[in-house]
């Protein structure tokens, strides 16, 4: 259950491919809805999906960012 009372989905996929992703997403989230993920290229087209999207840069160990300076991170990956 995420923060808001939503579902988790996690699928094991054949490959790692942008359109075998985007199905997926489609299916299972509505359009204009904020979506967080790590760097990796292949969320590279959910703004063009028409999705929201921030990331975090997981390889030089970023896991949250407070974008705001609130103290509260808004960005992060689990």
């Amino acid at each position: 259950m995420t923060q808001r009372g939503g579902e988790v989905i996690i699928k094991m996929l054949p490959n790692v491919q942008q359109i075998t992703i985007k199905l997926i997403i489609q299916q299972a989230i509505k359009e204009d809805t904020l979506i967080y993920t790590d760097e990796y290229s292949i969320y590279s087209r959910l703004e063009k999906w028409k999705y929201k999207h921030k990331t975090v840069n997981l390889g030089n160990g970023e896991y949250a960012r407070d974008e705001d300076g609130d103290g509260f991170y808004e960005v992060h990956v689990y």
